[in-house]
């Protein structure tokens, strides 16, 4: 019976670790999910992972417009 791992599926385990490979960039907290649910989504949630990638995206481009501007994303 094999054991599986709630914390580090082995998708996470392809290559480099997804959260070794976020800290080793110091990426933000939208940037960090985006890659996690983009990475992750063929093997756990499909569509929904997407979607939860999007929203972290169109956070960062906000907060990006925001900065332009001079405004900040509370």
């Amino acid at each position: 019976m094999e054991i599986k791992d709630p914390i580090n599926p082995e998708y996470y385990k392809k290559g480099i670790e997804v959260t070794k490979f976020i800290l080793s960039w110091d990426l933000g907290f939208c940037e960090g999910n985006i890659l996690k649910y983009l990475i992750r989504f063929k093997y756990k949630n499909g569509l929904e992972d997407l979607k939860k990638a999007e929203k972290y995206l169109q956070l960062l481009i906000e907060k990006e417009e925001g900065s332009r501007h001079g405004q900040k994303i509370h």
